[in-house]
């Protein structure tokens, strides 16, 4: 019997809702970002946002940007459909480590080798094989550059933070250090810095934010996994709220930023017609509607193999179909 899915690399919940959430108000800094004459384009198109019985559904690519190795692996692969009428959605996380027979790779290369083969079509062929592993169809694609983060945060000018308790993390990774041997340290210390947060309301740019949310490692009670998580949450609301408050959506010349930050960081297939649909679900989309759930217990670990080129792999229990037959379940209950 082969060894059910344990390894670690299942994006968190709340990792996933942030995703999710930055795709949205991205979107919607689009639209308002076009300006008056543009906006009545998109409003008079008839196209509309796309559906299927009535839900629209997402494939979400995150990759980590060229600051660090392997810069188009999606190792963050979201499947999010959602509901037009109730707005409730529902949020399902593919390990990266799935076995494309077809390919002889994993699931987290399809967008590099697409691209490699054929500049542009990474998203179409994401869209293609993520769909064939949920039997679902995929309405609308979109990779996200984590760099962006940074720069979203610091053209809103900084998001304000209340920081519950200070705590130290000395095992923060630094981009483009993970293979340094230095210089015979077995501790591997120059791959890490330190970081240290005071507690308390403080506003923080975007490269602080981003290891705000990113620490793993801190001491004591911090380090949990809930604490990351609530960490998450805090920058999760603060961007939603600062980047859809009055004062932002005012701002022509912010939101011209902000657009040309979000035409940097994310590629989409979603056409400008279907901006103001989208801007419109993102308005009054809340992350507690959000329903979750993985595949740990439908895959299983094969052992290694030339089937599978001696990589760590995973491939479903019994079959793809068992798969789709748990996600029509979960979309229609």
């Amino acid at each position: 019997m082969m060894p059910r899915y344990s390894k670690e690399g299942f994006v968190p919940k709340i990792s996933q809702i942030l995703i999710v959430v930055l795709v949205f108000v991205g979107l919607t800094a689009l639209f308002y970002a076009l300006g008056s004459r543009l906006q009545r384009l998109v409003l008079g198109a008839k196209q509309s946002v796309a559906s299927t019985a009535g839900r629209t559904n997402f494939l979400l690519l995150g990759v980590p940007g060229e600051a660090y190795s392997g810069q188009d692996l999606t190792d963050t692969l979201i499947f999010f459909s959602l509901d037009q009428s109730s707005g409730e959605s529902w949020l399902l996380s593919l390990p990266r480590d799935i076995w494309i027979a077809a390919m002889r790779a994993k699931l987290n290369t399809v967008y590099h080798y697409a691209e490699k083969n054929q500049p542009g079509s990474g998203l179409a062929e994401s869209k293609k094989v993520v769909g064939e592993i949920l039997g679902q169809p995929i309405h609308y694609a979109v990779l996200l550059d984590f760099g962006g983060f940074r720069q979203v945060i610091d053209t809103l000018g900084g998001v304000p933070v209340d920081v519950e308790r200070a705590f130290d993390d000395y095992r923060y990774p630094i981009p483009g250090k993970e293979n340094d041997e230095c210089s015979g340290d077995s501790n591997y210390q120059c791959r890490y810095e330190h970081l240290h947060f005071e507690k308390g309301l403080q506003l923080m740019d975007g490269e602080r934010a981003l290891k705000y949310v990113r620490s793993r490692f801190a001491e004591g009670e911090e380090g949990t996994d809930f604490a990351r998580s609530r960490r998450q949450q805090q920058i999760i609301t603060a961007i939603r709220k600062k980047l859809l408050s009055w004062e932002t959506l005012r701002d022509g010349k912010r939101l011209r930023l902000l657009y040309e930050v979000f035409n940097q960081s994310i590629k989409t297939d979603v056409p400008p017609s279907a901006y103001f649909g989208l801007a419109q679900l993102a308005l009054q989309f809340k992350t507690a509607n959000i329903k979750t759930a993985g595949l740990e217990d439908l895959l299983v670990n094969p052992p290694a193999s030339t089937q599978y080129d001696f990589q760590w792999v995973l491939m479903p229990r019994t079959d793809w179909s068992e798969i789709h037959r748990m996600v029509v379940k979960r979309l229609t209950n």
